[in-house]
């Protein structure tokens, strides 16, 4: 009995041994696998240039509300809004363009990435072209109520309407820690704007707020909207796509311009008042344009959402040199405070 006993237990010894080292082959096995993935050149590459994508973001966007503010003489824009807004869609078509030109030579012209489309493919543009106009006349004049900072604090209401109306449309449901994290979120906001040395509550008056939400929501509506676009067919070339919205947004924009600032240009010309700052500003905005669609091709939401967060600080420090904002405490940590959550709610 004894005997059977311990030849049982060295058996379960053994049985047990060989458990441990075949764990110990698959945790090698499975660790030279990552090991070999993230050491790759195909890794390394997808890497760097989802890292250059996201630093050209995080610049680009820190600097767009920067460049407005500049743009401005004695507090108001000299030139036409509507023009500025043209020059962007066209540079953007442009470098679409460009970009497919060199697609073409490299790779020859395909089904997913020739201009040519069907009525039902391009009928779809005209809503966000629209949305993106009206959210991008906004951005200028709501400098007659913010700051540089300020706006990029109220320009994270983009990502909570982003978030909700894109589980909306798309059919996803936000679980209890992504509506904590969308509070938390206006909390952090609202917290920013607190002003302690004023009668006022709010840094922001209320117009400012009003066109921050309006703004908020027409960003996320047209780019939930044109997500939903761009991957019904995933095959179709971005920059087919883009072509297409940038094409509807230059005729909105003319539409724009004859009916806002027809006299003006007609007598003043269409690039009166223009200034370097304002060259850089529209290229600016072009870029930031092309960088989005770069993002959401070769990175994800998140990386999106981190640009902005980061974004919002940097844009906070540059104008403490440049137009002697004043770093609030509430500021500081009301920001803070709005980039730690973003983590939790996508």
């Amino acid at each position: 009995m004894e005997y059977r006993k311990i030849k049982d237990e060295d058996k379960d010894g053994d049985s047990v041994g060989e458990d441990i080292e075949s764990l110990r082959g698959k945790s090698l096995s499975v660790s030279s696998v990552v090991g070999s993935l993230g050491g790759s050149p195909i890794e390394r590459t997808k890497w760097k240039r989802k890292s250059v994508v996201t630093l050209a973001l995080t610049v680009l966007t820190s600097s767009q509300a920067i460049l407005i503010v500049w743009s401005k003489r004695a507090g108001k824009y000299e030139y036409s809004v509507t023009t500025a807004n043209f020059l962007v869609e066209s540079l953007k078509c442009a470098l679409s363009l460009a970009a497919l030109g060199r697609i073409w030579n490299n790779e020859g012209v395909t089904e997913d990435n020739r201009l040519s489309t069907t009525l039902d493919e391009v009928i779809v543009y005209p809503i966000p072209a629209a949305l993106y106009l009206v959210k991008n006349l906004l951005q200028y004049y709501i400098f007659a109520y913010v700051d540089a900072p300020g706006y990029q604090i109220l320009k994270n209401f983009n990502i909570i309407s982003t978030g909700i109306l894109y589980r909306i449309i798309l059919k996803k449901k936000l679980t209890e820690i992504q509506w904590a994290a969308f509070i938390l979120l206006c909390a952090g906001c609202t917290t920013a704007q607190l002003n302690s040395n004023s009668d006022h509550v709010l840094q922001t008056p209320f117009q400012g707020w009003i066109m921050a939400i309006a703004m908020a929501l027409l960003s996320g509506f047209a780019g939930v909207y044109t997500e939903a676009i761009i991957k019904k067919r995933p095959s179709r070339n971005i920059n087919v796509q883009n072509f297409w919205l940038y094409v509807f947004g230059m005729a909105f924009n003319a539409v724009a311009i004859l009916i806002q600032d027809f006299d003006a240009v007609m007598n003043k010309g269409f690039f009166h008042g223009y200034s370097f700052i304002t060259v850089l500003m529209i290229l600016n905005h072009a870029l930031s344009g092309i960088a989005v669609s770069m993002v959401m091709k070769y990175a994800d939401n998140i990386v999106k959402v981190y640009s902005t967060s980061v974004a919002m600080l940097l844009t906070a420090v540059v104008s403490v040199f440049l137009f002697g904002f004043h770093l609030s405490l509430a500021f500081f940590l009301g920001s803070v405070h709005s980039v730690s959550r973003f983590p939790l709610a996508y």
